[in-house]
Parts: structure tokens; sequence; C-alpha cells
């Protein structure tokens, strides 16, 4: 690459820490590095024009996990582990307010609602059953209970007529919140470099040489927060997960207000600007979507569709106005991975689709594995 001495000299020299990844975590890394270490230069490398992985892309929610899928989530982790889960997701959701405030993500708070589809009745049943087991577990978290059941008056159809409600679930601007970390970011003088692929990264005795598609250098200490990307570049217990999403153009006088789940949380679809934003459905096709490749799926996109015309808006006319595609990182464990992998490379991944809820905290701890 074409670089001068002053690129070289500036960016690229006397680096103390570089973070790998420009998204929630690797941006909050960077943040509490600098607020640390005042005096170190930091560097973030990211390889795509904006954050890549799900970062930019995700829906916005600003939740904890459903009423279903925490019922699900028992089947591999114990009440402890559970509550423990919930637990940070709830104070990484508090850390990314405190940080940014409220005003600047957008952050409203109109709560989270479950549907179960007639044919669910199984499903349904098993959640009303479970319903004070949840409440109990999460009761010391939140100081009251968190799932109860509301009627379906927002004119959804095909489904069960009582709705699970979760008061404490809220929504935030993605882009928005994204935009803000950037800006404290650079308030910190942090540096970052974006359209730069990480190749290979190797640990030394004096620090990691860094290989890059455009340069090589060095630095004192790695972070590596590419999330669903991670397997690229070390041995970790994380496969990638592609998410898909579409949202409608805006709909006159649309009622639907607040998050929403389906299906353990498969299918989540919320209201924005008078539109839908609807994503989810990779459990129709568990291999297809375990990717690093960003793209849409026909069986997605269809059954999105179809959920659209005959649950969400079955009497109201829609259009739609785009799509996209999000990788997550996903393991046999919920629980993020945060630790230190060599001498000087440290790294927090596998978010569990959870990362607007936990990435702050995972970036703080990441950057507090640093003695």
């Amino acid at each position: 690459m074409n670089l001068s001495y002053w690129e070289i000299k500036s960016w690229l020299q006397n680096i103390d820490f570089t973070v790998i990844g420009s998204g929630i975590v690797g941006l909050n890394c960077a943040i509490h590095l600098k607020e640390r270490f005042p005096a170190a230069k930091v560097l973030v490398l990211e390889k795509g024009i904006l954050p890549q992985g799900a970062s930019t892309k995700n829906a916005g929610f600003a939740c904890f996990g459903s009423l279903s899928e925490m019922i699900a989530d028992l089947n591999h982790h114990s009440e402890q582990e559970l509550s423990n889960l919930v637990k940070n997701r709830i104070e990484g959701l508090q850390l990314l307010r405190q940080t940014l405030g409220d005003k600047a993500i957008d952050y409203k708070k109109h709560g989270g609602y479950e549907l179960f589809l007639n044919g669910q009745k199984e499903l349904f049943e098993k959640c009303q059953a479970n319903t004070s087991k949840i409440n109990r577990l999460l009761k010391p978290i939140f100081g009251a209970d968190v799932f109860s059941w509301v009627d379906n008056n927002q004119g959804f159809e095909k489904v069960i007529p009582q709705l699970s409600f979760n008061p404490f679930e809220g929504q935030i601007d993605t882009g928005k919140m994204m935009e803000a970390l950037l800006n404290l970011a650079y308030k910190k003088e942090i540096k970052i470099l974006n359209n730069i692929t990480v190749e290979d990264i190797e640990d030394s005795l004096n620090g990691v040489n860094i290989k890059t598609n455009h340069f090589e250098f060095k630095t004192s200490q790695v972070f590596v927060s590419t999330n669903g990307f991670a397997a690229k570049l070390m041995e970790v217990n994380v496969k990638p997960a592609r998410a898909q999403v579409l949202i409608t153009k805006p709909i006159d006088a649309l009622k639907i207000k607040g998050t929403f789940h389906l299906d353990e949380g498969y299918y989540y679809f919320r209201s924005i600007n008078n539109r839908i934003l609807f994503g989810g459905g990779r459990n129709l096709d568990f291999k297809t979507e375990e990717t690093t490749e960003f793209g849409l799926t026909e069986i997605v996109q269809n059954q999105l569709e179809n959920y659209l015309k005959e649950i969400i808006l079955p009497d109201t006319p829609f259009d739609i106005d785009h799509r996209w595609s999000g990788i997550m990182g996903v393991g046999s464990e919920k629980s993020p991975i945060v630790k230190q992998y060599s001498n000087n490379i440290y790294c927090g991944v596998r978010l569990g689709g959870m990362g607007v809820a936990i990435g702050s905290l995972v970036g703080k701890e990441l950057a507090n594995l640093l003695p």
C-alpha cells in the first residue's frame, strides 16, 4: 500500500492497543481502554465501510429474552446460569444508556410482547404453566414480576388471544446508537481505520504482529471483538449465525406499538417510524444460516412476508422497502466468551444474538482483562 511517512507515523507506529472490530463491543472496549490508560494510543480496525456483523444491522431490541426463550434455555442452563445471563443483559443495557444517554440512542420503553400461533397451543400452555417459576427466578433482579398475560388488542390474527407481556423491555435506534458510540470514540482521540481486513495475528514476546489486506504493523496488545467472525482469527467456540431482516414502507395509522417475539425468539418484529421491522427465521434452515456471508434466502424472506400478511398486518396493505442481513455469534452456551487468549491477545465474542443488551458490558469487561 502506498503509505507516506506521515501516515505510518501517525496511524501505525507505537500502537499500544489494537481493537479488531468497531461494533458495540469493540468501541466500548476502546473507550474503556482509553479511560483506563489516557496516554495510550488506541487503534480500531474495521473490515467494513460501516461496522460489519450485527451492530448496525440488528433490529434495535433492548431486550433480555422472551418467556418461551427463557424456558427453552433451562433445558441447557441451570436456573443460576439463566439468572446470571439476564442480570448481565440488564447491566449491559443500563451501561449502554448511561454511556450514551437515552436521547442519543432514542430509547423507548414500550414493553415487549410474545405471540403464540394457533398451532402452538402446547408451547402456550407450557409458558403459562412456567410463568410463576420464571418470575420467581427474575424477581431478585427486577424487584417485581416480569411476565404477565394480556389480551390480544392489536389486531393480530391466527394467534392465541392472550399474549405474554413484559413491561421492562425497550427499543432503540440502532443507527443513532452506533453514531453516538463512534462520536464518543473520536472525542477520546481513538483512531479508527475502516475497510481493513485483519488476515492474521501472531503473538510474540514483545507484542503482536498484525497482517491486514493493506499493510502489516506491530502493536503491544490486541483485543478481538469480531463476534461471529472470530473463528477466522482464533480457535474459539463461536459459530456464525446469519439473521435476515426486512422493513416495510410507512403505513398510515399503524397502531402496533412495542417489541414482539414469536417462536422462542426466532422471530421478532417492532414498530418504528410508522413501519414494521421484521426479522428472524434462521430456524427454518440452521445449516444455511451458519455462515459469515451476508445475503438473503427465498425460504426465510417468503416466511417473513407470509407472517406479515397473515398474522401481523392481516387487513393492512403494505410494501417492503428494504431487506438486509447481519451476522451474529452463537455457540453451545449463551454466555459470552471474555478471556485472555494468549500473552498479548484478548477476546470478547459470542454474544448470542443479544449484542445490544450485553455488548457494552462485554466491551468493558474485555478492556478490564488487561492488568
